[in-house]
């Protein structure tokens, strides 16, 4: 597939309209074996957007979103698209103080969401003004908020254009990241940035009309947004179900005929731990999409399921894909995409060259494709965008052939013995451990100063591994210096909703953890 770049000539509400016109029985998704087209979609979606008008929300408002993937989703997506509402998603495993502070700091003018979450969203309605709550299933109340239903806005809204028409560099959406260090910040996202996105995923999941997207992913992560965004205009069909499964994913993606999957983090590690079947090819995946593909699971990914590995790197604030590796260079996330320029620099600001790890920076070549800051914070807008380029906190690698290779978190990098070690690159190895299901790595204060490394490891049901079973496999795979001096088994990781673990909720301590120094065994040099 051509990169179709996205102009300033037209939005995501066009692209739906035109796609309503010329194809309206185009079979837009399937949900639960119910076909939606596109010209059903499109009006649903216009019936829901002028009873938002109606209401008296107008461009700019913002609408905070809480709902499961399920096909409502779309429709309070677009109809935000389509009329300029700036949408707030919420991730919906939030709850306490990190959902009090979303609302709060969003202040949106009015909430949909479905009644499942109410016990946990209700706290954070209570310390900010919303003036309209829209509840899907049933509803609950909302202090001084006018309380309407989904389905009876959905009744009542006319079949016509909705007012409001969004410009290529209009904000709608803003997308609060995870906050590990420090409070969320707001990534504005325009419409440009978003069918900036959409164009980028369909290139790295070679897709071609008549292809169907499994789609797994939260649809308030910008990974589940851009099929979203990107089914509107192009000839796919997005195949959706509720939430990730391990053990039910390749049955699922069998019924609905997929053509293309998608990760993120240790999803295909885990789909590879699952007991082998006799079907394991028995599908219609050629492509399997995404970032975070170890190299140690790349290759056996593969041959045991048949399905092409495409790697990408990007963010939210990048319009979510800023390279993208359609060659199948192993363990790459490939080259910049044509509207952005990347370098990588050391903690001094100076410009690398090949083979030598630094943080990525990222500049856009024409405006739209970066976000213009933080929503209400200026303070992290002037960090992250300096001189033009947008500092990732990342780390990476180029090769002479000028691909990229990603080496994690700048903050999840760390000093040990003299060194810089990349968490990310020891925890791939430890995956790659038949016994192990999933880990993770931090760094823990040394004695001596600077640090040391402490993996968290969880092991397969029915499967046993001995410490230093971790040790010596590490031994062989590492430099001496990055193999861990604790470990520390658990039973379940606390993960976000796209199953990344929650590092910052892993225990610093090392009292109860297997010492490597205190087992008297010595590490080859």
């Amino acid at each position: 597939m051509t990169l179709h770049v996205p102009g300033n000539d037209t939005s995501i509400r066009k692209t739906l309209e035109h796609s309503a016109r010329t194809e309206p029985e185009r079979v837009y998704a399937i949900y639960e074996d119910q076909e939606i087209t596109v010209s059903d979609l499109n009006a649903r979606v216009d019936r829901f957007a002028n009873a938002l008008a109606g209401l008296g929300l107008v461009k700019g408002d913002r609408v905070a979103i809480m709902l499961p993937n399920h096909p409502d989703h779309f429709i309070a997506f677009l109809a935000c698209a389509k009329t300029g509402l700036v949408q707030v998603p919420v991730n919906s495993n939030l709850r306490g103080a990190s959902l009090e502070y979303l609302v709060e700091h969003s202040a949106p003018k009015a909430v949909i969401a479905d009644t499942v979450y109410a016990e946990q969203l209700l706290p954070a309605l209570a310390r900010t003004k919303v003036e309209i709550a829209i509840w899907r299933r049933g509803t609950a109340v909302v202090p001084g908020a006018k309380i309407l239903t989904f389905d009876a806005l959905l009744a009542r809204g006319a079949t016509k254009p909705p007012p409001g028409e969004p410009q290529w560099h209009d904000v709608i959406s803003i997308s609060y990241t995870s906050g590990t260090t420090g409070p969320p910040k707001g990534v504005q996202v325009t419409d440009k940035m978003f069918r900036a996105s959409a164009a980028a995923m369909f290139l790295v999941a070679d897709a071609r009309p008549g292809d169907r997207m499994f789609l797994w992913e939260p649809l308030f992560h910008i990974g589940g947004s851009q099929v979203i965004v990107g089914a509107c205009g192009f000839p796919v069909t997005i195949a959706l179900v509720e939430r990730f499964s391990a053990s039910r994913f390749w049955d699922q993606v069998r019924h609905c005929r997929a053509t293309q999957i998608h990760y993120l983090g240790g999803i295909l590690s885990m789909l590879l731990k699952q007991p082998p079947r006799p079907d394991d090819r028995d599908h219609q995946v050629r492509v399997a999409w995404g970032g975070g593909a170890p190299e140690p699971v790349w290759r056996p990914f593969m041959d045991r399921f048949g399905v092409q590995i495409r790697e990408n790197y990007g963010m939210s604030e990048c319009s979510s894909l800023t390279t993208v590796n359609v060659e199948g260079k192993l363990g790459s996330v490939g080259v910049a995409l044509p509207y952005f320029e990347v370098k990588l620099v050391g903690d001094d600001g100076r410009a690398l060259g090949d083979g030598e790890m630094g943080e990525i920076l990222v500049r856009e070549r024409e405006p739209g494709f970066i976000m213009t800051g933080y929503f209400r914070n200026p303070e992290a807008t002037e960090k992250a965008l300096q001189g033009g380029w947008m500092h990732t906190g990342d780390l990476g690698m180029r090769d002479p052939a000028g691909f990229y290779k990603y080496l994690g978190r700048k903050k999840d990098s760390l000093r040990r013995r003299g060194e810089n070690v990349s968490a990310w690159e020891v925890e791939r190895v430890i995956a790659a451990l038949p016994a192990v299901e999933e880990c993770a790595v931090i760094g823990v204060d040394a004695e001596l100063g600077e640090q040391d490394i402490k993996a968290f490891i969880k092991i397969l049901p029915g499967k046993s591994v001995e410490p230093m079973e971790v040790v010596k496999w590490c031994e062989e795979r590492l430099a001496h210096f990055q193999v861990p001096r604790y470990v520390a088994f658990v039973g379940e990781f606390s993960k976000t909703a796209t199953e990344r673990i929650q590092k910052e909720k892993l225990d610093k301590g090392v009292g109860d953890s297997w010492d490597l120094e205190k087992s008297g065994y010595k590490i080859r040099r």
